[in-house]
């Protein structure tokens, strides 16, 4: 990771450091009532009107990111599903979407009941628009906004899966995740994008994976990108752009990986940074007053 260049000169307006800015959207991009600031609009604004690209990164499906992208009027490319889900917002179009080994995902999440008991899951099943499916014990978080289907459990496996959420009746996601991944991190991905739960992937799939992919769509790489997020779940991506940014909300492990600590995601951290280096030309200095310098 680099560190940030030199500012502009006082007599030109600066360049634009990072062509590629890459931004997860809750916690980050979204402030806490779910809405983008008008001060974030406009530095994405002053970003695109010099040659920069925005990229979302999220968590989030398609069908869940989809109604965002709308509000703010984003036609290019996202990345979705942790990575899963390449998707061209411009022609409603997924580039690319993958899916689970259900048999591996299976033998996975055995191997942690083994030590763990019972998970309890949902699925975010390939097809099925807008809402995942709940299995026995699971508890939605009624503040994602995410409809849930109750089902049983063989219902859960009965066709393809882009992840699962794995919850846990005692442990908290934390715990869950580093007993997960040391336990079936051989198989699948595991990461932490939100409080109490973590999520199950297709092995070497992550926010990274994706991002590299539809920066190569749009012929840049890492060393061109501004990524800012908040969670675990965030840190392939920091770790593979060329300048990484944490909020000041965001989780302690993301801080550690970041090469700045911006405000937090109500304070709109994503438009102080974009604004700083984007900002006005230097103020030409005071002329010396006589018989001084």
């Amino acid at each position: 990771m680099t560190a940030v260049p030199p500012g502009p000169s006082r007599d030109t307006p600066p360049d634009l450091p990072y062509k590629l800015i890459a931004t997860d959207l809750d916690g980050t991009l979204l402030r806490s009532d779910g809405t983008v600031g008008a001060r974030t609009r406009a530095a994405l604004e002053a970003a695109a009107a010099r040659g920069g690209r925005h990229i979302v990164v999220t968590g989030r499906s398609v069908a869940w990111t989809r109604p965002v992208l709308v509000e703010l009027g984003y036609t290019g490319l996202a990345v979705c599903g942790q990575g899963g889900q390449v998707y061209d917002a411009d022609a409603n179009r997924e580039l690319t979407s993958y899916v689970l080994d259900r048999d591996v995902a299976r033998s996975a999440l055995a191997g942690i009941e083994a030590v763990t008991g019972p998970l309890s899951l949902a699925a975010d099943r390939a097809g099925l628009e807008g809402a995942v499916l709940a299995g026995p014990g699971y508890r939605p978080d009624p503040l994602d906004g995410l409809p849930t289907v109750p089902v049983d459990t063989d219902h859960l496996w009965a066709a393809p899966v882009r992840k699962f959420y794995v919850q846990h009746p005692e442990l908290d996601g934390d715990r869950l995740h580093e007993i997960a991944s040391r336990l079936a991190g051989h198989l699948v991905t595991t990461t932490k994008a939100g409080p109490g739960e973590i999520e199950i992937l297709p092995l070497g799939l992550s926010k990274a994976t994706g991002l590299a992919h539809a920066a190569g769509l749009l012929g840049l790489s890492g060393a061109d990108t501004i990524a800012f997020g908040d969670m675990p779940n965030d840190a392939p991506m920091l770790t593979w752009a060329g300048y990484a940014v944490a909020m000041g909300n965001a989780h302690p492990e993301l801080k550690t990986v970041s090469d700045e600590v911006a405000p937090g995601h109500d304070d709109e951290g994503v438009a102080v940074v974009l604004d700083r280096l984007l900002g006005a030309r230097r103020q030409r200095p005071e002329p010396s007053p006589p018989g001084t310098g």
